[in-house]
């Protein structure tokens, strides 16, 4: 009985783990996600460093005049944003378009074309970096600061108006050149060019024509002011700061930054990249690789009370003598956190562990393996809900020979249960004589009432896991399946309170997240009942109250699941149905009774039809 109770316990803990989870975490990433969805196309831009001529303290830490975070004042839509500010390079490519200022050479500018705001394909595209005087700037930048013994050469900054002396448009195969001349013999010249996804290169030569050495160090950034709506502060995901130093992972949370005066987060390496990420888009500067670096993550507060945030690096001297010329090459990428994209440009361009852009989570031992295999079978059928039924299939065939052991353990459970009544019936005045006899039973039939729950507890990782990767990879985002379900990543839209649709409001979103529990789709419906199936084929507990509560599980999970990404509730339905044919051969082989109703009806219409 005790080791009953402490089954009982153990499951009845994981529920309330479960449950919890998804009350406080996964319900409100949800809400969360859908409020970000509404808001991307003004979810832009970033924080311009000060002129660098006006240091802060970042420069005692990362070296000589690096700019620092400063904050935009206009408030407008980016339509209008682009409308000012001066002349623009276009931006057009198969996945991206959108444009360079020339005033300061800022990257302020692009949009996703491969990726819309919602399902519907003819919603705006995904507004990635956005101009300076939007509610959201986000952008990218490069330069050179001047040293302590330069002479005080005047240096680019946000004001200087670059010239584009060739190319017209940037495209692939057509990069662009931009240059501005200090007017004390410095010459500046800038070359940008763009591959066919989202990776830019930026060329920057300095010619020097003065009579004196000069000294500068090129620097590249990505800032942003204020966070993007719908960021998720918690442990299920991670946004804001990213990068790799020194061959290790080097985050920061955007909370990291919220106390006024909290100083930089300075770290030096050599090679490795920075950048900002939100869940499904990165920007991120690369310096050259096999260079050191002095690299930063800084954060500030505005007396208007916004947010600005910089990820940046400074790279080593350069000292150009007189007539000579340098030159250092940057990278950009900016765009969507693709895992072949960015696994391409870690192997073919040898930036470190680029795809740990990705928020693989603490169980990346197996969000890993479960995205290659769940990419390999959508390259293979075609549709990530296929591969979703095909990765349950390998899920099973691991777990098979455990899972047999289980199922046959439960069938021998199942069997003694009308010897388990009669020594309840027996003993029923002395609980700890019938604690004892129970046990000699299971000695003497080899049974072993716990062996069953081993495989329910193996689930939980490989439950988070697989909601980990529906929930933070992009290949997710907006992949149908078949019938209503137009995205794996997001729940089922169907709601038995607008009776599947037939009643024209969406319950989802108008009801609050204490009340979307109630708000059940067809595809959690599937679970519960596949849930009940496998529940029946289990040996009932000896304890009526602990018979109850376990009749209760499917529906309480039914309740839970409502919420979770149609994916997942598809997983395990599924999952259920190859359980309970597995578990009904199996146990059927073990002539355990495995019938899903009461058959105390059957003599009485037998009788009836006699």
């Amino acid at each position: 009985m005790n080791t009953n109770k402490n089954v009982l316990l153990a499951i009845a803990l994981s529920a309330a783990v479960l449950f919890l989870w998804q009350f406080f975490v996964a319900t409100p990433s949800m809400k969360a996600e859908q409020a970000r969805q509404e808001h991307l196309a003004k979810q832009t831009g970033a924080s311009k460093p000060s002129n660098p001529s006006t240091n802060n303290a970042a420069t005692a830490t990362a070296g000589p005049g690096l700019p620092g975070v400063a904050s935009s004042t206009a408030h407008m839509t980016r339509s209008a944003a682009l409308k000012v500010g001066g002349a623009r390079v276009k931006i057009d490519t198969p996945m991206v378009d959108g444009s360079i200022l020339l005033k300061g050479a800022r990257l302020d500018d692009l949009r996703l074309k491969k990726y819309r705001e919602t399902v519907d394909p003819k919603s705006p595209e995904i507004v990635l970096l956005a101009p300076k005087s939007t509610d959201y700037p986000y952008y990218a930048e490069f330069g050179w600061v001047s040293g302590s013994s330069s002479n005080n050469q005047v240096m680019p900054t946000e004001n200087s108006n670059w010239t584009q002396t060739s190319g017209g448009t940037l495209a692939p195969g057509k990069p662009v050149t931009l240059s501005w001349d200090n007017g004390k013999g410095l010459l500046f010249t800038r070359v940008i060019a763009i591959d066919d996804k989202y990776m830019f290169t930026v060329a920057d030569s300095v010619a020097n024509k003065t009579g004196a050495a000069a000294n500068l160090y090129p620097y590249g950034y990505v800032a942003r002011q204020n966070r993007p709506k719908g960021v998720i502060d918690f442990f299920i995901l991670h946004e804001g700061f990213v990068g790799v130093a020194n061959g290790s992972q080097k985050d920061a949370k955007y909370s990291d930054f919220e106390d006024a005066g909290t100083p930089p987060q300075a770290f030096t390496s050599t090679g490795g990249w920075v950048g900002i990420t939100d869940k499904y888009w990165m920007a991120a500067v690369i310096p050259p690789q096999g260079e050191n670096f002095n690299g930063q993550y800084l954060g500030t507060q505005t007396a208007s009370g916004a947010h600005a945030y910089q990820a940046n690096y400074r790279l080593n001297q350069r000292t150009i003598a007189p007539g000579s010329s340098a030159t250092v090459t940057h990278r950009l990428f900016a765009g969507a956190k693709v895992v072949d994209i960015l696994q391409h440009y870690q192997d073919n361009q040898a930036i470190p562990k680029l795809d740990y852009a990705v928020d693989w989570g603490w169980f990346w031992f197996l969000t890993r393996p479960f995205f290659w295999l769940l990419d390999f079978f959508n390259k293979l059928l075609g549709n990530f809900g296929l591969a979703i039924l095909a990765l349950t299939v390998v899920v099973k065939l691991v777990f098979f020979p455990l899972a047999s052991a289980s199922y046959r353990a439960m069938g021998k459970m199942k069997k003694l249960q009308p010897q388990m009544e009669e020594l309840k019936t027996a003993h029923k005045d002395d609980p700890q004589k019938l604690q004892q006899q129970m046990m000699e039973l299971y000695r003497r039939e080899k049974a072993n009432p716990i062996s069953g729950c081993l495989p329910i507890l193996l689930t939980i990782p490989v439950f988070f896991a697989l909601y980990k990767v529906l929930f933070v990879t992009i290949e997710m985002r907006h992949a149908p399946f078949y019938g209503w379900i137009h995205d794996l990543s997001a729940q089922d839209p169907t709601s038995i309170l607008n009776l599947f649709g037939l009643i024209p409001y969406n319950p989802h979103t108008a009801l609050p997240a204490i009340l979307s529990y109630i708000s059940i789709g067809v595809w959690p419906i599937i679970y519960g009942v596949t849930q009940w199936m496998q529940t029946k084929l289990n040996p009932p507990p000896p304890d009526p109250i602990q018979a109850k509560m376990f009749a209760m599980m499917p529906i309480i999970f039914t309740f839970m699941f409502a919420t979770f990404p149609a994916g997942l509730v598809i997983y395990y339905a599924w999952n259920n149905i190859l359980s309970v044919a597995q578990q009904w051969y199996i146990m059927k082989r073990e002539g355990a009774d495995v019938a899903f109703f009461d058959k105390k009806k059957a003599p009485k219409l037998k009788a009836a039809n006699d």
